[in-house]
């Protein structure tokens, strides 16, 4: 167990070589649950992250992709830290192969369970992602920087009118969530999507000259 301190981060704006470069710094960091480098994919719903986390993982030779949308369900939107821990975190950190069962949102049930290898780099993404019971597991955490109300905005169009009862219920669920347990302040990296690209400068968690969390690792360091 040690501390981590990210280095900061020069801004750049062109989305092919921010991507590379993040992904080179990524791949060069110690691990941080067991053999793997957890890169945490956090923001809020409609923000963008699961095609950053596509890119990003592309860029990262194919890293595998974990959905928080495949952890949490209808009863249970953020309480599923628990079953995270349980079917990911605990066995990686043994080095052994995740098996996590997906949420079907349409039949409203769990599906059989789904193996996950102990890769050197895996890129959980997901609203909550970031979550204080995560962070000493992260080999990084980056935050998608767009607000609140413009990415729901987003998230509303992008699912029609079929969602707008989930989406309803949904927002009062992710402001309670992030109220009590925030995710930004403790970002190493800001992601800021733009017409053009990325350009990714580094985080609260930096800029503020305090580390927030501690990271456990066999090295030496560690929805929508």
């Amino acid at each position: 167990m040690c501390r981590r301190v990210a280095p900061a981060l020069p801004p750049t704006s062109t989305s092919g070589r921010t991507i590379h470069e993040l992904a080179s710094r990524l791949r060069r960091l110690p691990p941080s649950c067991g053999p793997v480098r957890l890169i945490a994919v956090d923001g809020h719903a409609g923000s963008g992250k699961s095609t950053f986390a596509a890119e990003l993982a592309r860029s990262l030779g194919d890293a595998p992709v974990l959905h928080l949308d495949d952890i949490a369900s209808h009863d249970e939107l953020f309480d599923w830290t628990a079953r995270l821990t349980a079917q990911v975190i605990e066995p990686f950190t043994r080095g052994g192969t995740a098996r996590y069962t997906p949420y079907d949102w349409r039949a409203r049930h769990f599906r059989p369970p789904v193996a996950l290898p102990p890769e050197p780099v895996v890129v959980l993404e997901g609203v909550g992602a970031g979550r204080r019971a995560l962070r000493p597991y992260l080999a990084r955490l980056l935050w998608m920087e767009l607000p609140s109300g413009e990415a729901w905005a987003r998230g509303r169009a992008r699912d029609g009118e079929e969602q707008r009862e989930f989406w309803d219920g949904w927002v009062g669920a992710e402001r309670a969530h992030f109220a009590e347990d925030p995710s930004r302040p403790f970002a190493d990296l800001l992601v800021h999507q733009g017409p053009e690209g990325y350009e990714v400068t580094s985080g609260p968690a930096v800029t503020a000259g305090t580390d927030h969390s501690v990271t456990h690792g066999d090295g030496p360091s560690a929805m929508c």
